[in-house]
């Protein structure tokens, strides 16, 4: 259980238990896809300089915090009142509002929905929303899995119950481009660290370790101490890419 449960919480706030559906900081066990999710959430704060963000499906709030860093203002929306993030995150600029993707409308300059609209019944509804949303000169930021390296080989799809609709690179620029005019997609891969574990893997490391009796031990090191610069984002290959980030502009 404590694996699974966030640390370290300020006074006041209730830890945040994983279910598979969101990701959490402060969770051991969750390390890795934390900081994979926070790589592309500093990758668009950095493009978000002076801006009015929302951030949508936001969860916990820990994006919403590193968007702050450099917009001017952050929203985050989200459903869910069990979230915590309006006691855990309260720097300046930043404000939470409990309503749906899908209704929210207020106008900003620039709208993120990261590894959600795997989740949604209707994407390209939910896109046209965004673009709605946004000002002159806006633009949004969407990232989702790639197919296929979330699933097994062949698969429509992984056995992860929340997502509805898992996509190709291709299957995804096309849903963007039936509703943005300008499309830049760009894939998330491992670097460094997690690159060196990739090129291990592939000289056999998993028989070596598992020979030895020390996975455990290992891996309870190792994948605490991945970090976000542990992955990098690029143009491509994109069939090889953890997920897929997209800047969309109408």
């Amino acid at each position: 259980m404590q694996d699974t449960v966030q640390r370290a919480q300020p006074e006041g706030v209730p830890p945040l238990e994983l279910t598979g559906e969101r990701t959490l900081p402060d969770v051991p066990a969750e390390n890795y896809w934390f900081r994979r999710h926070l790589a592309v959430y500093e990758w668009v704060a950095e493009r978000c300089q002076g801006r009015d963000v929302v951030d949508m499906a936001c969860g916990e709030g820990y994006g919403v915090d590193v968007l702050a860093r450099r917009a001017r203002q952050v929203t985050g929306v989200d459903a869910n009142p069990e979230a915590h993030a309006r006691l855990k995150y309260t720097r300046p600029g930043v404000r939470f509002v409990r309503d749906l993707v899908e209704s929210y409308s207020e106008p900003c300059d620039a709208v993120v929905f990261l590894q959600t609209i795997e989740h949604v019944a209707d994407p390209e509804a939910v896109l046209r929303h965004f673009r709605e949303l946004l000002r002159p000169g806006g633009i949004a930021f969407v990232s989702t899995p790639n197919l296929l390296t979330l699933a097994p080989p062949g698969a429509d799809k992984s056995d992860n119950p929340w997502h509805l609709k898992e996509y190709r690179a291709e299957e995804f620029r096309a849903l963007c481009e039936s509703v943005f005019d300008d499309v830049e997609l760009l894939g998330v891969f491992h670097s460094r660290v997690l690159r060196a574990h990739e090129l291990a893997l592939q000289a056999g490391w998993d028989r070596v370790h598992a020979a030895l009796g020390i996975t455990k031990p290992f891996y309870d090191r190792f994948t605490p101490a991945i970090s976000a610069r542990d992955f990098a984002l690029r143009p491509g290959p994109l069939e090889r890419a953890l997920d897929f980030v997209a800047a969309l502009r109408p």
